[in-house]
């Protein structure tokens, strides 16, 4: 499994680009957080643990296997200018895809391309990056790793089939802030469908443990300005209720003053807990997306 399975040459070649545009934004948005902007500077010994399968050579401590015949590994105290984790929502909603959308893609398939190019980017950074999938409830949890084959195993997650099922943020993001530990920066890929206040809840949770948070709302531009016509049958996506036949016209406007007032909502929600947002519609090439969110936090922490 590639990256390119995921992201095309061009646009890999514009994510690589973001790099050194990232580097900046990485180090003015963890200013004060780590003792050392450089990984592996000036670190300071912490503990020895038992060495498990998959962890770098280089770090065993070969003194000590000298003294006991066992593989023990040197633990530091974190350095490094993020840790980032990827929060990716895989709840039925996430299936939509309309005839809009960049090459008929879902929002799921989007946020996994898009998830794809940050990990991609920051691991060329040799940042250490970690994904969790979930919909009602924690799927898939891939550790956090900075080496550039680590990239695998998140892709590997990113396309593990489960039930599509239904989702509450706020339950399932308080359950995931158990796993987090130490602070650093979560980058949440999901619609956002939901209960608000919940969500609310949890995203202040997540600050109060000291995390940076990004949030990446995508949504579907047939979800956004409901363009159907005459009658519709409508299913959905996460419980097994029958499909519905309705007048489109009837519902569109108090559909979209509904999504309007959870979209503001969910804006209010960020703005309180300074959590950044950034709202997304699947026919924004997901490349074009990284660079303007990349570009707007340089020009902030200058």
């Amino acid at each position: 499994m590639r990256i390119l399975d995921f992201v095309k040459p061009k646009e890999l070649a514009r994510v690589a680009r973001l790099q050194m545009l990232a580097r900046e934004v990485v180090e003015g948005y963890c200013t004060g957080r780590h003792r050392s902007p450089h990984k592996g500077f000036s670190v300071e010994f912490k503990e020895h643990r038992q060495y498990v399968q998959g962890d770098e050579l280089k770090n065993i401590d070969w003194k000590v296997f000298a003294k006991s015949d066992r593989l023990f590994i040197r633990q530091y105290e974190e350095e490094t200018n993020l840790r980032c984790s990827i929060l990716v929502d895989q709840s039925g909603s996430m299936e939509y895809g309309g005839t809009r959308s960049v090459e008929g893609l879902t929002k799921r398939e989007y946020a996994v391309r898009l998830s794809a190019a940050i990990a991609y980017f920051l691991l060329g950074q040799q940042d250490p990056v970690g994904l969790i999938t979930f919909d009602n409830e924690i799927r898939n949890q891939v550790p956090l790793r900075s080496r550039p084959s680590h990239l695998r195993a998140i892709l590997t997650a990113l396309l593990s089939n489960h039930d599509r099922r239904e989702t509450d943020l706020g339950n399932v993001f308080r359950k995931v802030i158990t796993k987090l530990g130490k602070r650093g920066l979560v980058v949440i890929l999901s619609d956002s469908m939901g209960d608000i206040e919940s969500l609310s809840r949890s995203l202040a949770q997540m600050r109060a443990a000291r995390h940076e948070v990004i949030f990446f709302q995508i949504l579907d531009p047939d979800e956004v300005d409901f363009p159907f016509t005459g009658r519709v049958q409508f299913k959905d996506l996460e419980l097994a209720a029958p499909e519905q036949m309705v007048d489109a016209r009837v519902l569109g406007d108090a559909y979209r003053q509904r999504l309007l007032q959870h979209n503001d909502d969910l804006k209010e929600a960020c703005r309180r807990s300074r959590v950044d947002l950034v709202q997304v519609t699947t026919d924004q090439p997901f490349v074009d997306v990284l660079h303007e969110y990349v570009a707007a936090r340089r020009r902030l922490t200058r």
